[in-house]
C-alpha cells in the first residue's frame, strides 16, 4: 500500500487491492456503485470501503460482515482487506475514530431489512440485503419446525413397537466376531467383554451382570443361543444412535441426522422412511409423498444404490419395500432450475408436491439454495438433512449444516430426552436442556460400522478431526495396513504417477474388453460405459489446489502423458481421446448435466459411423451419452479438488497436498479428503505442512445461529 497516501481517493485503494488479489473486480464495481449512490452529505467512500469488504468476505464463503468480533472487539477491517505490517497500520489510522455503527445506522442505502436498500444492518452484522432475507427467512421456517409432532400413548407404543422391529438387534456379526477371535486363539474374558459392548452399542457397562453374559458367551453354538443376552443386556444400558435417529425424526417435522463416513446415515433413514410411511398410513388415506435429493449428480447417484440396498435389506415386507422410493434426484432438478435463471419453478406461490423431502450431503447445501429449498416445501412437508458436519463447507456462501448442528452441545430438552425414551428404551437419553429448540431435531451418529479400531483411514480421520497432531503421529506409528504417508519427494512423486498410471489401466483395459450377456449377446454401450465408470471410480487422486505440479492441472496433464507413454490412451495431440475422463464445472439444466458429474469419453462402435461420445450417469443409474461439442464446461478428471470430491467415495484414494502451507489447508478440508477412501489411502505431504493444516478450522461468520435460537 505504498502507493497511496491518507488522502488518496478510496477507490484508487480498492483498484489496486484488486490489482493485488486481495479483493475481486466485481467487490471494486459493488464499492463504485454505493459511492455513486450515495448522498453529498454522506461519507461516500468509508460506504464504499464498507461495501467492498462485505461484498469480499461474501466471496470467501462468509453471509455477513460481523463489526464486533467473540471477545467484542472491533473487527479488524484492514486483516479483511489482507493487509499487515505497516500497510495496515496505515489502513487502520485512517478510519481510526470512524463510528461503524453510527455511520451505518445513519446511512440512506443501508436499512434493516425492510426496504429494499443494497445493505442491511442489523445492529451487529452488515448484510447484502438478498443474503440478510435469505438468512432471516430460513431462520424463521426452520424455527417454525420446533413444535413437537403430537402424539398420542397409543401411536408412541405402536412406534416403540415399529422402531424396536427394524432397529432390532442382530447378533450375527456378534456370533462371527466370537469366532474369529477363537479361532485366532485370543479370546479372552475381556476381548469377549469388549466385542459384545461394541456391538450391542452398550454405553453403561458397569450396569451389567458381566458374569452371566460370560455364561452364555461361552455356551453359544449358534446364533440364536445370543438371543439370551437380551435379558442380561437391557436396552437401558445401550444407545443405537441410528435407532435415536429415527425418533428423533419421528417426533419432528424437521431432523438432521449427522455423521461420518461409515456411520449408517443412509441405513438409518431407510429404516425411518418405513417407520414414517407406518405413521402416516394411521392418519392418511394414502401413502406419503417423499422425495430423495443430493446437491450433485454423482451424491445423488450414490444415494440411489445406498438405499436401494438398504431397502432391500429391510425386515418388512414386499409391499412394505416397494412403498419406499429408491430413486433419487438432484436439488435443482427437484426444483425446477430455468435456464439462464437463478430462479427455479417451484417456490413458496408454486410448492413442490411431496410430503417427506431427504436432502443427503446437506454440508454441500449453501445459504441461499437452503433457502429456496424450505421456501418451495409445503406447509405440511417434513424435511430431513443428511451429512457430516465436520465435512466442507459447501463451496457457496454459508454453512447451514455446521450452524444447525452447533446446537447439538445444549443436549435435549427435558421433554423431549422422556419422549425419546420411551421411543426407544434408551433411559440415558433424558434431556437436561430447559428449552425446547433445534437441538430436539438433531442426532449425531457416533458409531463407524466401516471404520473401527484396527481401520488406519477412520482413526486418521478422528485424529484429524480433533486437530491433535500428537494423535495423528499416533496413528502413523501404528502402522496400519490400510493408509500410507509418503513424503513430497521426486522419488515419491514419480511412484505416484505410477501408481495412477497401474490403477487406471484397469478403466481403460475394461472399455477395450467387450463381454456378453447372459444370452450371449454383446453388450450394450450403455451397459459398457456403467461398467467403465464403475471400474474408474474405484480409484482417484485428490489434490488440496488447482495449479502447479501439485494441483489438479499440472497432474492431470502428467498422468495423462505418462498413460499415453505407455501406450494405454492416444490423444494424439486431440483434446477428446477414447478414454478421456471429464468432470462437468458448470450446469446445464437444458442436458440435465450438472457441477461434478463425471462422463468417459468413448468410442461407439455400434453406430454405423463410429464416433467419440461422452457418457454419463445419471442420478437414477441410467446413462446417458453426449457428444463432446455437446458437453457443458468441463476439465480432465484423473485428478480432482477434494473439494469436488464432496459426495465420492472411492476404494483407493490418492491425495497429495502442496509442499508450502496455504491457507485452504484446513482441519475440514485434510478430513474430507481423507474420509473419501473406503478401503486404502495414500498420502502425499509434508507432515508439518498436515500439522499445521488441522490447527485450522474454517469459521463463517454468519447470524443464523443466533436467529434459530430466537
Amino acid at each position: 500500500m505504498n502507493e497511496y497516501t491518507m488522502s488518496d481517493n478510496i477507490m484508487m485503494v480498492l483498484h489496486t487491492l484488486a490489482a493485488r488479489g486481495n479483493i475481486r473486480q466485481l467487490d471494486v464495481q459493488f464499492a463504485a456503485f454505493i459511492a455513486r449512490q450515495c448522498p453529498a452529505s454522506e461519507p461516500a467512500d468509508k460506504l464504499a470501503l464498507l461495501s467492498a469488504i462485505v461484498s469480499t468476505e461474501l466471496g470467501r464463503g462468509h453471509i455477513c460482515l460481523p463489526l464486533f468480533d467473540g471477545r467484542g472487539q472491533p473487527t479488524d477491517l484492514a486483516e479483511r482487506l489482507g493487509l499487515y505490517g505497516e500497510d495496515a497500520l496505515r489502513f487502520s489510522q485512517m478510519y481510526l475514530n470512524t463510528d461503524w455503527p453510527a455511520l451505518l445506522s445513519q446511512a440512506s442505502l443501508v436499512g434493516n431489512g425492510t426496504q429494499p436498500l443494497p445493505l442491511v444492518f442489523d445492529g451487529k452484522r452488515v448484510y447484502l440485503h438478498r443474503y440478510w432475507h435469505y438468512e432471516v427467512a430460513l431462520a424463521a421456517r426452520l424455527n417454525s419446525f420446533w413444535t413437537p409432532m403430537s402424539l398420542k400413548p397409543t401411536g408412541v407404543q405402536k412406534l416403540r413397537e415399529l422402531l424396536d422391529h427394524l432397529f432390532a438387534r442382530d447378533y450375527h456379526f456378534l456370533f462371527h466376531a466370537l469366532r474369529a477371535a477363537e479361532q485366532q486363539g485370543n479370546s479372552t474374558a475381556v476381548l469377549r467383554q469388549q466385542l459384545v459392548c461394541d456391538h450391542l452399542d452398550v454405553i453403561a457397562s458397569e450396569t451389567i451382570e458381566w458374569d452371566a453374559v460370560e455364561q452364555v458367551l461361552l455356551s453359544t453354538r449358534q446364533v440364536s443361543d445370543l438371543q439370551r443376552l437380551d435379558t442380561h443386556v437391557p436396552m437401558s444400558a445401550c444407545v443405537n444412535w441410528q435407532k435415536v435417529a429415527a425418533a428423533v425424526a419421528l417426533t419432528r417435522r424437521f431432523a438432521v441426522i449427522s455423521g461420518g463416513p461409515g456411520t449408517g446415515k443412509t441405513t438409518t433413514v431407510t429404516r425411518l422412511l418405513a417407520a414414517l410411511i407406518e405413521q402416516s398410513s394411521e392418519h392418511a388415506a394414502h401413502l406419503p409423498e417423499i422425495k430423495l435429493v443430493a446437491p450433485t449428480g454423482k451424491a445423488a447417484a450414490r444415494l440411489t444404490e445406498s438405499i436401494g440396498r438398504a431397502v432391500a435389506q429391510l425386515p418388512v415386507s414386499p409391499d412394505f419395500k416397494a412403498a419406499i422410493p429408491t430413486e433419487s434426484s438432484t436439488l435443482h432438478r427437484l426444483l425446477g432450475a430455468i435456464p439462464g435463471s437463478a430462479e427455479f419453478r417451484h417456490h413458496r406461490d408454486n410448492p413442490l408436491h411431496l410430503d417427506i423431502l431427504v436432502i443427503d450431503e446437506a454440508s454441500m447445501v449453501d445459504l441461499p439454495l437452503m433457502y429456496k429449498v424450505v421456501d418451495a416445501l409445503p406447509k405440511h412437508a417434513r424435511l430431513i438433512l443428511l451429512g457430516d458436519k465436520d465435512q466442507l463447507a459447501s463451496v457457496e456462501a454459508g454453512a447451514v449444516l455446521g450452524d444447525i448442528c452447533s446446537f447439538h452441545a445444549l443436549g435435549y430438552s427435558v421433554a423431549q430426552g422422556q419422549m425419546l425414551a420411551q421411543l426407544t428404551g434408551y433411559t440415558t437419553l433424558t434431556g437436561h436442556n430447559q428449552h425446547s429448540g433445534m437441538a430436539d431435531s438433531l442426532c449425531m451418529l457416533q458409531k463407524s460400522y466401516r471404520f473401527d479400531a484396527r481401520s488406519g483411514i477412520g482413526q486418521l480421520a478422528k485424529a484429524v478431526n480433533m486437530g491433535s497432531a500428537q494423535k495423528v503421529d499416533l496413528v502413523w506409528q501404528r502402522q496400519f495396513a490400510d493408509i500410507e504417508h509418503m513424503a513430497l519427494s521426486s522419488e515419491h512423486y514419480r511412484a505416484m504417477i505410477n501408481t495412477l498410471v497401474e490403477e487406471y489401466s484397469h478403466y481403460l483395459h475394461r472399455i477395450d474388453t467387450p463381454q456378453c450377456d447372459d444370452d450371449g449377446q454383446v453388450e450394450t454401450m450403455n451397459h459398457k460405459a456403467k461398467a467403465v465408470l464403475d471400474t474408474f471410480n474405484r480409484c482417484r487422486l485428490l489434490c488440496a489446489v488447482r495449479e502447479g505440479d501439485f494441483g489438479v492441472a499440472g497432474l492431470n496433464h502428467r498422468i495423462e502423458k505418462a498413460l499415453a507413454a505407455r501406450k494405454r490412451i492416444q490423444t494424439q495431440d486431440e483434446l477428446w481421446y477414447h478414454g478421456r475422463p471429464v468432470m462437468v464445472t458448470r450446469n446445464d439444466h437444458g442436458l440435465g448435466l450438472y457441477n461434478g458429474d463425471i462422463g468417459i469419453c468413448m468410442r461407439d462402435d455400434t453406430d454405423p459411423e463410429p464416433r467419440l461420445k461422452v457418457y454419463f450417469e445419471l442420478p437414477d443409474g441410467s446413462v446417458k451419452s453426449v457428444l463432446p461439442s455437446r458437453v457443458p464446461e468441463h476439465e480432465t478428471a484423473y485428478a480432482m479438488t477434494i473439494h469436488k470430491s464432496q459426495g465420492s467415495e472411492f476404494d483407493f484414494t490418492l491425495m497429495i497436498l502442496p509442499p508450502e502451507f496455504s491457507p485452504i489447508l484446513t482441519r475440514e478440508l485434510i478430513y474430507t479428503g481423507i474420509t473419501r477412501a473406503k478401503k486404502r489411502l495414500a498420502l502425499y505431504a509434508d507432515m508439518q505442512v498436515l500439522k499445521r493444516g488441522i490447527k485450522v478450522r474454517t469459521e463463517r461468520a454468519s447470524g443464523l445461529v443466533e436467529r434459530l435460537g430466537e
